[in-house]
């Protein structure tokens, strides 16, 4: 494969709509702000397995997510790298992510990402710089992304999971732009852009948790 499938985005699109609503109840808020063409960064909150699984299954246009290369593993892997998903080495600089993630926007699609890396309090209290990177580098504007549902209910099937059958709500930002405008990448240029982010992100998912009452 030379580069991130978008037919097979669309595929995994499909496969996460049947996926989530086949076994939980998502309430997806404000779709429609992600822009309806044109590359564009959704920067998601990371507290359940599920997360990226739900996102392609509720956003509005198919998804590429960088993806932890460990997950990769066995048949799981030629299914993500089918469904148009990327593998990224955490530990390193994968020059070859980065160059997938910047086709994806250069191609016009919609690159996933979760900005403090692995699955946690989903609070957006730790970014990974390589958001603001993909964004002032690219110009695409970032949408902030809020999964909320319960995973310390009865009825869980895996920890780390919502409740089956349970609501899970998925709300929308409005886009923002990370950069100043002046297109500088210096490191003081994405270090600023990375704060302005988070300021974004923690602003966004506040505003998502009092709409939804979570």
């Amino acid at each position: 494969m030379t580069g991130p499938s978008a037919q097979g985005a669309a595929v995994g699109r499909r496969i996460g709509i049947g996926l989530m609503y086949g076994f939980w109840k998502p309430r997806v808020l404000g779709a429609w702000r992600v822009p309806a063409s044109g590359p564009v960064i959704l920067a998601v909150n990371h507290a359940h397995n599920i997360d990226g699984p739900m996102l392609m299954g509720t956003a509005p246009r198919p998804i590429h997510f960088l993806i932890k290369k460990e997950a990769f593993v066995g048949p799981l892997g030629g299914f993500l790298e089918g469904i148009g998903q990327l593998k990224v080495d955490r530990d390193s600089t994968d020059r070859k992510a980065i160059g997938d993630a910047l086709g994806v926007l250069e191609q016009g699609g919609v690159l996933g990402i979760f900005p403090e890396g692995t699955r946690g309090e989903g609070d957006f209290a730790s970014l990974r710089a390589g958001l603001a990177y993909f964004a002032v580098r690219s110009g695409a504007p970032i949408v902030p992304v809020a999964v909320l549902g319960s995973t310390d209910r009865p009825g869980r099937l895996v920890k780390g999971l919502p409740a089956l059958r349970s609501r899970v709500d998925v709300v929308f930002g409005d886009p923002f732009e990370a950069g100043d405008g002046s297109g500088r990448r210096t490191r003081k240029a994405l270090d600023e852009a990375t704060l302005r982010i988070q300021e974004h992100l923690t602003d966004h998912l506040k505003n998502a948790r009092r709409l939804t009452g979570r």
